[in-house]
């Protein structure tokens, strides 16, 4: 029993010592969040608000500029006529992974990307003489362009064009946030 205790402690001192003294590795996983607010301009409709928050995660061990960017967005446009009594909602929560390739840069950056989204729709109607309700759910591809400040600070900002292709519903959205840099 001694003899294994003994053992076990040799075993850890020396696997400490070796990770203690071994090379750092390159630094990957979280590389900052960033909230979002958009201008949406969606197929045969007005503009409107929408809100966002993504991750930006990287592995250098894959390419150092290249960061994927799982995000979360949600927009609501709510209309209402009274002369005709007619509330109208549409809403949209998106799922989107994307990934992005930064240009070199020390200030600010330029990026540019692609990725998939999943739509989550809803259109809602109310009025006295008709009341419904039609949700879907829809993938599609995205692309997206845009510029960030600050990023060698811990707080940044950017600036971004982003396009959602999905069939019937595609989104041009234009975000500008606030980043938090790791």
């Amino acid at each position: 029993m001694r003899r294994t205790t003994l053992a076990s402690i040799a075993a850890l001192t020396a696997s400490f010592l070796i990770s203690a003294t071994a090379p750092a590795h390159a630094a990957g996983g979280l590389t900052g969040i960033d909230a979002m607010t958009s201008t949406v301009f969606q197929e045969e409709q007005s503009s409107f608000s929408g809100l966002a928050i993504r991750f930006r995660l990287n592995d250098p061990r894959l390419v150092e500029n290249i960061e994927f960017l799982p995000t979360v967005e949600y927009w609501r446009n709510n209309s209402t006529v009274d002369a005709f009594d007619l509330r109208a909602v549409r809403r949209d929560a998106t799922l989107s992974g994307d990934v992005r390739w930064l240009f070199p840069g020390e200030s600010w950056r330029l990026y540019a990307g692609t990725g998939i989204a999943v739509h989550f729709l809803s259109n809602e109607v109310e009025s006295p003489a008709i009341k419904g309700n039609d949700s879907l759910t829809k993938g599609g591809l995205a692309l997206l362009g845009g510029v960030s400040f600050g990023t060698k600070a811990k707080l940044g900002n950017f600036l971004e064009v982003k396009g959602h292709l999905v069939g019937g519903f595609r989104q041009l959205k234009i975000n500008m946030g606030l980043s938090w840099n790791k």
